[in-house]
């Protein structure tokens, strides 16, 4: 009888639980003209070029960057112009962690890495930062494209960390090079 008390209340714990947590629906989208496919939250769309600006003020803007109604919550995409190989991502992850540790020294670090998804090396940082009026999440992936390095990144606000990072893992992880 305590075994079946146990499990009855394991259940509506679990119950409780999912009917609070976010539920995000991802969709495949390919871009880049076709080069890659990433899954993105179905209701983002593309940051106006007027938030872009705003939220991006250097000339150096990401190529593209889905968005939340509000703006809060982003998924951007850089293909820049370094040259990159798959050689080079260590060497990208550990340049790159170095420089955001110099930029931001009171970042609270997460992860950074390097693994392999869908069959290539791809590097990632994880780490939330200080902002003018709150903390950001930030998971920045990137591997290489077409012999240039190809960075992602998905970022919220300190408020919709708990919801959001478990889906922006799964949007580093559904990324595919074609």
């Amino acid at each position: 009888m305590k075994e079946i008390k146990i499990t009855t209340l394991a259940i509506v714990v679990l119950l409780l639980a999912s009917a609070f947590s976010l539920i995000v629906d991802l969709e495949s989208k390919l871009l880049l003209n076709g080069k890659i496919e990433l899954k993105i939250p179905e209701d983002f769309e593309l940051m106006k070029e007027d938030m872009l600006k705003v939220k991006y003020p250097m000339e150096s803007r990401p190529t593209l960057v889905f968005t939340n109604e509000s703006g809060g919550i982003n998924v951007a995409l850089n293909h820049t112009q370094n040259k990159a190989d798959q050689d080079m991502i260590t060497a990208y992850k550990d340049n790159l962690v170095q420089t955001f540790k110099s930029v931001y020294p009171s970042a609270k670090w997460k992860d950074s890495g390097v693994k392999e998804i869908n069959g290539r090396k791809v590097g990632y940082m994880e780490l939330v930062t200080p902002a003018m009026d709150t903390e950001i999440y930030n998971l920045l992936f990137f591997t290489d494209l077409e012999g240039r390095l190809l960075i992602c990144t998905f970022n919220c606000t300190k408020k919709d960390i708990k919801d959001w990072t478990p889906v922006g893992k799964e949007i580093m992880n559904s990324l595919i090079v074609k």
